[in-house]
């Protein structure tokens, strides 16, 4: 091999590009490729973060879900015993007023047969009187016979 100076030429060009590169182009390379080694290392960590976050959300509202469910079912259940006092107290109040009803239809009841008892003893009286007039064959003044009708009245 034969050295000349075209060799050496060669290699101060290679040795200046070597140079030039080492200092101009590798060092903004090197930090672009660290930087996006950066950048995909926080990636992945915001990647795993938000996994665990949504893991942490499931369960969050589970645990939601669980106490509303446990929340409904205590309304529910106390939506049935207001339902069934309410039904207690119509029925309450229902037998209450059936009482009352009969208590005023049971005074009715003997109002009127004390009306008719009276109208009977009236009517029975008039009778008596009218027979006895017409087997005495005459007249009874009418302050007697009202005397005689309140008497035979008071008797029966």
């Amino acid at each position: 091999m034969n050295l000349n100076m075209t060799f050496f030429g060669q290699m101060l060009s290679f040795a200046i590009l070597v140079w030039f590169t080492m200092k101009f182009i590798w060092p903004p390379l090197n930090a672009a490729i660290e930087e996006r080694q950066k950048k995909i290392a926080e990636g992945l960590a915001a990647a795993d973060n938000s996994q665990k976050a949504l893991a942490q959300a499931q369960q969050n509202a589970d645990s939601a879900m669980r106490d509303a469910r446990v929340k409904a079912n205590e309304v529910i259940d106390q939506a049935h015993q207001r339902a069934n006092q309410i039904i207690d107290q119509a029925k309450n109040d229902a037998l209450a007023e059936a009482a009352r009803q009969k208590a005023l239809s049971d005074a009715e009841i003997v109002a009127s047969a004390n009306r008719a008892r009276e109208d009977l003893r009236k009517q029975v009286s008039l009778l008596a009187v009218s027979g006895a007039e017409k087997l005495l064959k005459r007249e009874i003044d009418a302050n007697t016979h009202k005397v005689l009708l309140d008497d035979l009245a008071a008797q029966l």
